[in-house]
């Protein structure tokens, strides 16, 4: 079984891959129309059955259907739908540059919500790397500033180097200038890929002369050392010397070193980092502090767009606090950075948000506002258009109950008066019923509000859908027999080994059937000590004055517990939900039973049994966590972190 599974892929296509003027338009912002994206699964992937159950097979999901997607500067968005709805594949298709007709000079910068390594796109020397600490993987995340230090260095190494080996800053420029025809390749392949009539005759034909470039280019890469005469050595020695005064200047015209330490500082201070912890090896850290030190190597980024896909996951109070008031004053020190957010904070989103977009069958609606204040909106149009239905009902059935009167006074009496007015009513109801406002708010006009072919003269009256509300019951413990605490603790201490402190000192704790309790603490306080010691994780013969009643079954979600999953989906991708739950309780839990358990949880259909585990979003797995631990019943239930659902 392979140890990695390929990543879905997006396909995205708008009304720009042909229309747009032109890809070097320089705009503040993103206008995106026609706007389609989907996901598929790996081509040729063949995955075999597992004992008879669902097993996880190649399908197309559509995320978006000719929707349209507008982001200005200096505007915080907040991006909301359900769960597995497709946000994080949108953040993701932003951030790769997938989407046609973002302006080139847009830099875009992305926390994914599980993000864990970074890429760099800049030739790599040969030098073994030392590990880097918390603070200088922070301030060498800028991809821009690193690509041109890495090129100084390699220049200046061929260079110094030149005494004794005069063809090294020849081979190094012809490498350097190697690279970069390779994206402008890439670059130009995507253009002529994407354009038609004369604008892409234009693009093919850039097309080869760059295929020329590069073919020359890889030749000169390999050529041997006679072949290159001394007047080319001479020529391309001073190019090389030339790039690098080039590059020296770029350098200099961003903003200095220590600066940017200092900034870098701030951050990792405001997210909860000492200066011991700035100190330490990056490679040390847990999963979530490597996700604190990741968001904070994007908030040093001088980028136009800022993309944060549940920034609050991974922080304690303080530091949600913190991000909030830093976010809030990009606004006034840099106007013309965009932001983008998805986050199951309420109050996160209502402090920040000027502009939300929902994501909801398949298409983006915006609205000018939060999310508190778009839900009050909601309400009162569906109050609004709810009334002006019933009241349109009501007038609807006297004008029938009058037509069927005067067809029967006209046919009686033989008034031709009668039977006109009667179809004349009629007409009305089949042409003029429906909506009697505007999109502006004021009289419907029909080749305003309604252009185009239809059936009728006026659109239906439709009120917004209730979103369906998922209602997360804790199944019924099995009777204990007899009465008694779940879990006591008496004046409990426990330290940790080669530490020179306690972390629990004369801790005193009972917790009865029906308790709810809620820890709270500064990071490093000990909350994740205390439930280790409640469950008895390995600290058992460390500490006394636990006990725990005979008849108890814990359930316990760890804050790690989506990157657990996703390391399960990735070690064996014909994994699903459905067969994951199975597995871990082959002898209690049947395939029916196990999705009864997840459609409780609002995952249902394809979902849990033809979607990879590895491809569920993060609120999808954080449900299939909370099954695992509904199953079989458990009398006491432990969060290290309220789960995001």
């Amino acid at each position: 079984m392979p140890d990695t599974v390929t990543p879905p892929n997006i396909l995205v296509s708008c009304q720009q891959t042909r229309f747009h003027r032109s890809n070097t338009i320089v705009s503040s912002g993103i206008d995106i129309r026609g706007l389609n994206v989907r996901v598929t699964s790996s081509a040729g992937e063949d995955i075999s059955d597992r004992k008879g159950k669902a097993k996880a097979r190649a399908e197309e999901v559509e995320i978006l259907v000719d929707a349209e997607l507008k982001l200005k500067a200096g505007e915080c968005y907040g991006l909301v739908g359900r769960n597995g709805s497709g946000k994080s594949t949108i953040l993701r298709a932003l951030a790769e540059g997938l989407i046609p007709g973002i302006p080139p000079t847009t830099k875009i910068s992305i926390l994914q919500q599980t993000s864990s390594t970074t890429t760099t796109n800049s030739i790599e020397s040969s030098d073994e790397e030392q590990p880097k600490t918390v603070l200088q993987h922070v301030v060498e995340s800028d991809a821009s500033r690193n690509d041109i230090l890495r090129d100084i260095s390699v220049l200046s190494q061929s260079l110094d180097a030149a005494v004794g080996d005069t063809l090294s800053p020849v081979y190094t420029l012809r490498q350097m200038r190697h690279f970069r025809l390779r994206a402008e390749l890439a670059e130009a392949e995507k253009n002529a890929s994407l354009r038609s009539g004369s604008r892409g005759l234009q693009a093919r034909k850039a097309l080869r002369v760059l295929e020329g470039r590069f073919k020359e280019s890889a030749e000169l890469v390999g050529q041997a050392d006679e072949e290159i005469s001394e007047e080319t050595l001479q020529n391309e020695a001073r190019e090389a010397v030339d790039l690098l005064s080039d590059l020296q200047s770029q350098l200099e015209q961003m903003e200095p070193l220590p600066s940017v330490t200092s900034q870098a500082r701030t951050i990792l201070s405001g997210l909860g980092f000492t200066p011991a912890t700035m100190s330490a090896a990056f490679h040390t850290l847990s999963g979530g502090w490597k996700m604190r030190c990741l968001l904070a190597g994007i908030l040093l980024q001088p980028a136009t767009l800022l993309i944060l896909d549940e920034p609050t996951n991974f922080l304690d109070l303080h530091g949600i606090i913190w991000l909030q008031r830093h976010l809030l004053s990009l606004r006034t020190t840099t106007p013309q950075k965009a932001i983008l957010l998805v986050s199951h904070d309420r109050d996160f989103l209502d402090a920040l948000c000027t502009t939300l977009i929902v994501l909801r069958d398949h298409t983006l609606a915006y609205f000018s506002g939060n999310l508190s204040a778009y839900e009050a909106d909601q309400a009162a149009q569906k109050s609004y258009l709810t009334r002006m239905k019933e009241a349109q009902e009501r007038q609807v059935s006297h004008m029938e109950k009058t037509i069927r009167e005067g067809i029967r006074m006209g046919k009686k009496t033989g008034d031709e008066g009668k039977l006109k007015m009667a179809k004349s009513r009629q007409r009305r109801i089949d042409d003029r019923m429906g909506m009697q406002v505007g999109k502006g708010g004021g009289r419907f006009k029909l080749n305003r509000d309604l252009a185009g072919f239809h059936r009728t003269n006026r659109a239906a009256i439709e009120t917004p859908p209730d979103e369906k509300i998922i209602n997360i019951a804790l199944p019924t413990p099995p009777p204990l027999r007899f009465p008694g605490p779940l879990i006591s603790l008496e004046r409990v201490t426990y330290t940790y080994p080669n530490a020179s402190k306690p972390s629990l000192k004369g801790l005193t704790l009972v917790i009865h059937p029906g308790d709810r309790i809620g820890i709270m603490g500064l990071n490093g306080g000990g909350k994740s000590t205390l439930l280790r010691v409640l469950r008895g994780d390995g600290v058992e013969g460390a500490c006394a004055g636990v006990e725990r009643h005979p008849r108890l079954r814990l359930g316990y979600y760890g804050q790690h517990a989506i990157e657990d999953l996703q390391r399960i989906g990735q070690a064996d991708p014909s994994l699903t939900a459905l067969t994951h739950l199975v597995d871990q309780n082959p002898t209690t839990l049947t395939p029916p039973t196990a999705r009864a358990l997840l459609s409780t949880l609002n995952l249902h259909g394809p979902t849990v049994s033809a979607t990879p585990l590895s491809q569920l979003s993060g609120g999808q797995l954080v449900r299939v966590a909370l099954a695992q631990i509904l199953h079989p019943h458990p009398t006491s239930c432990f969060w290290t972190k309220s789960p995001r659902i």
